[in-house]
């Protein structure tokens, strides 16, 4: 997988005079899904977004062809066998610092390639992990975000008002993949819940307490986090036999404090709680 992403590099490196739309056949000629994107934004333009990815040589024409100008999109995760670490640089979050602890810790390896985007940020490009589901998710605090099954990237050379994407670095030698889990579970480890001083007395299985410290604890989560602390909530909730219309009714009115709105927050409990 390694070998084809060093090609993936080589059709993303700059050419003079390169046009989006030769890219985008270069690139399903040699086996990697794309789909169009808004010129210069990083919205799908076709109906079904990264799920119409596609390597058909005529339907990239006919699409290029209808939006010369159109970005390029590529769906992340078994689709491509791509997956990539977002890393914001942004006025208060510098993802480059987590990433570097993170390195550190020994928690993810050095990506195949990276790619400058017009913000500043970094895309990191890694092969993907073979028999395993490696979805994505957001660590809106550490300013990284994983892009795996359910998501997509937007590669070189498309552009936007601040500039355009760049392949920026290529890694020689073997690439390793990515535990996607273990690195999100460092940079954004969810704390235990602890019971406060007027509850120590009461047994933690008690479903009263455990909805109302679930609850509250749901309710003060932040944007980028709550999805994700919504749905760790409500498993904890079904391990403390809490019954599924308890749960879906007290931690439903906490997400909506929170900011989430019903159908994401429908979609979130019902499966964990049911």
């Amino acid at each position: 997988m390694s070998s084809d992403l060093y090609h993936l590099a080589r059709l993303l490196a700059p050419h003079q005079d390169r046009l989006l739309g030769r890219v985008a056949g270069d690139l399903a000629s040699a086996g990697v899904p794309v789909f169009p994107c808004v010129p210069g934004k990083k919205r799908p333009l076709t109906a079904r977004g990264f799920h119409d990815a596609t390597t058909d040589l005529a339907q990239i024409e006919h699409w290029w062809a209808q939006w010369p100008d159109a970005n390029l999109g590529l769906p992340t995760g078994a689709a491509s066998g791509v997956v990539v670490v977002d890393v914001d640089v942004r006025e208060h979050v510098d993802g480059r610092e987590s990433m570097r602890r993170a390195l550190d810790a020994g928690r993810v390896g050095m990506p195949v390639f990276t790619v400058v985007s017009p913000s500043g940020g970094r895309h990191g490009y890694y092969p993907v992990t073979p028999g395993v589901v490696q979805r994505s998710w957001q660590a809106a605090r550490a300013g990284v975000d994983f892009r795996g099954d359910g998501g997509y990237i937007v590669i070189p050379p498309s552009h936007t008002d601040a500039g355009s994407y760049q392949l920026a670095t290529v890694r020689q030698g073997a690439a390793a993949g990515i535990d996607s889990d273990a690195l999100r579970d460092f940079l954004d480890p969810r704390p235990a819940l602890k019971p406060r001083a007027a509850d120590r007395g009461m047994a933690q299985s008690e479903p009263g307490v455990v909805v109302s410290r679930l609850a509250a604890w749901v309710a003060g989560l932040s944007e980028g986090e709550r999805n994700r602390g919504l749905f760790w909530a409500a498993c904890r909730a079904a391990e403390h036999d809490i019954t599924p219309a308890t749960a879906a009714d007290v931690l439903g009115a906490a997400a909506i404090v929170a900011g989430l709105g019903p159908r994401e927050i429908a979609t979130t409990v019902k499966p964990r709680v049911s």
